[in-house]
């Protein structure tokens, strides 16, 4: 392995664990700040299927985190405070909502990152014990976004591995490069961190426009791991609503690779003049988007087709 590429992967590595430490610190952390506060909008704010989505969107952007409200809408199937369409339309909110994190790195914030974690981390040694929590939120929110800017630093120099350039030109094929996606998603349980890493290389040009895409849409996949788990034991109103998170997301990924090049064109067209970063989060909103908007009018025929291949027991 050439020396520049070991020492990549070195930074890489350091700063994904800054990222995901930041990543899962940040939503512990505003969990204990608005976690009861999101079970009661969950359960009050989602009568009706559009009110669902937009619920559990605002409730992912809040949380940061979908995997997180996805599998606090299956715990609240599994106590009855909510109903199969309900946690359906929730979890196509949460496809909606982590499209936010991608619009937020793409708008380069990562380089103000110590800026954004010095008043956090001097808030949080506050005696106050809400400026101490929101000091701490602050503070993680930064440290995910440095994390960010060590993986950029990182992979800089590997503009002149021919190496690499060989090994990322794989993602250039859809398939391949959205089972790149998948897999990456599979091992850190983070999207986020799967599609961060794909804008720090989009931004350094190590990675294309249509290479990008293609491990964007692996991760949506990938991201599945972690409310399929959740249902494990749980009631069979829980573990339908994990297969339609599954089904839903492979579907319409299977779709996005399928029209793979005229959706690439579509959003370079939209989003012509703008630098390959932001495209690749138009791309992330716009996929994310459409697949649900398709997808909604036919929730109460899915629904009521999952009761009929999984009955309640008894």
């Amino acid at each position: 392995m050439d020396d520049e590429i070991l020492g990549a992967a070195i930074g890489v590595l350091g700063g994904l664990v800054l990222f995901l430490h930041g990543v899962n610190r940040l939503s512990d952390t505003l969990f204990e700040r608005i976690g009861h506060q999101a079970k009661s909008i969950l359960s009050r704010s989602t009568s009706h299927l559009l009110s669902a989505v937009l619920t559990g969107a605002v409730v992912t952007v809040l949380l940061d985190s979908s995997s997180a409200v996805i599998v606090l809408a299956i715990v609240l199937v599994n106590a009855r405070a909510l109903t199969l369409r309900q946690a359906m339309g929730i979890a196509l909110g949460a496809n909606i909502g982590t499209t936010a994190g991608s619009q937020l790195i793409a708008l380069n914030i990562a380089e103000y990152a110590p800026i954004i974690m010095l008043p956090g981390f001097l808030l949080m040694f506050s005696k106050n014990q809400r400026r101490e929590g929101w000091g701490r939120g602050l503070f993680y929110a930064g440290l995910l976004f440095f994390g960010l800017d060590v993986m950029e630093n990182a992979v800089y120099p590997l503009q002149a591995s021919q190496r690499f350039e060989h090994w990322m030109s794989h993602t250039e094929n859809p398939w391949q490069g959205a089972g790149m996606g998948a897999l990456i998603t599979l091992i850190i349980q983070s999207s986020s961190a799967t599609v961060g890493m794909a804008i720090v290389l989009v931004k350094q040009q190590l990675l294309s426009l249509t290479g990008a895409v293609a491990v964007m849409l692996g991760a949506e996949l990938g991201t599945c791991g972690s409310s399929l788990l959740a249902t494990i034991h749980g009631s069979r109103t829980a573990l339908k609503t994990g297969i339609f998170h599954f089904i839903f997301n492979a579907s319409f990924i299977s779709a996005g690779l399928l029209l793979f090049d005229p959706f690439v064109s579509g959003v370079a067209f939209v989003s012509e003049g703008s630098d390959p970063a932001q495209q690749l989060a138009l791309a992330h909103f716009g996929f994310n988007a459409i697949s649900v908007l398709t997808i909604m009018p036919f929730v109460p025929l899915i629904e009521k087709l999952l009761n009929w291949m999984l009955p309640e027991k008894g």
